[in-house]
């Protein structure tokens, strides 16, 4: 992995297109099952550099490493480059340890700066996966929107088209599907975050690309299950990995069926979640 602060080497890529099938995939809608198959010959974009914004993050680790295990070049942006480690979920044994991949390149900087932003897209980038965090007490009330605004201001700039953002259940006009006790926190505690990931979603949506909103249910840090849920009802749990995978669908095949949708997903049923608030679900070592 290479870390470049204010000197950046762009990345060459050479772009060769394949076939190929992706595996079944059930989604719950209301109380019936369905199981849609996504198949095609033609149905892979030519991607081969992908940028992840928030790269340290949980959920962003595990996509950049799972496009790097596809084979493609990620490009990630991340306030803190020491902390963006192969993920737990997918990385197994490795789980924790620095990325040593040439195919990586992480910049550091800020979202919220559009010159750290432009950086990014000194590569010819292909998507783009935004997967942002932290407690507005550390990152401010408006980091989510304005790091979204930048970043669609670039992307337009330099032509790129698909984006995968990670918003939460409960955003936007999924509030129903929240559990009760959630809406409480939304209401509340959560009022200031959710106020922001609202605002980034309208930006989102107002932008003319070729968008993906994905709304995970209650986050885990288990390894991939395989199993995506788009549903219609109470959301229930889903492991980052899966989250991961579903957002690099979302980029990376020509026929997703929810671009400039807003999809609320889960693994684990759909009903009586309660959200699982241990230090274990966030990747961090019980005392």
């Amino acid at each position: 992995m290479r870390v470049l602060a204010p000197i950046f080497l762009a990345l060459s890529t050479a772009c060769v297109a394949s076939s190929f099938t992706l595996p079944s995939t059930s989604f719950i809608r209301g109380n019936s099952v369905t199981t849609t198959k996504f198949a095609s010959s033609s149905s892979a974009l030519c991607m081969k550099t992908i940028a992840v914004i928030g790269a340290s993050g949980l959920t962003a680790q595990e996509c950049v490493y799972q496009a790097l295990k596809d084979g493609d070049k990620v490009v990630g942006l991340t306030r803190n480059p020491s902390k963006l480690v192969i993920p737990k979920g997918s990385g197994g044994s490795k789980a924790d340890q620095p990325f040593d991949d040439p195919n990586l390149t992480c910049i550091a900087g800020s979202v919220t700066n559009p010159a750290d932003v432009a950086k990014v897209f000194e590569n010819d980038i292909d998507g783009v996966i935004i997967a942002l965090g932290g407690k507005t007490s550390d990152v401010g009330d408006t980091m989510l929107t304005d790091g979204t605004v930048n970043i669609i201001n670039a992307m337009k700039e330099k032509g790129v088209k698909r984006l995968a953002v990670v918003t939460s259940i409960g955003a936007g006009d999924s509030k129903d599907q929240a559990p009760f006790f959630f809406k409480i926190l939304m209401a509340t505690a959560m009022k200031k975050i959710f106020n922001d990931k609202n605002n980034q979603e309208k930006a989102v949506e107002a932008s003319g690309l070729d968008y993906c909103i994905v709304r995970p249910g209650g986050l885990t840090v288990d390894a991939p299950t395989g199993v995506i849920n788009v549903i219609d009802g109470e959301a229930g749990s889903i492991s980052r990995a899966d989250v991961a995978t579903f957002c690099l669908d979302a980029i990376t095949v020509d026929d997703f069926p929810y671009i400039g949708k807003t999809p609320c997903i889960s693994s684990v049923g759909g009903t009586s979640w309660v959200k699982d608030r241990s230090k274990a679900a966030r990747g961090e070592t019980e005392m």
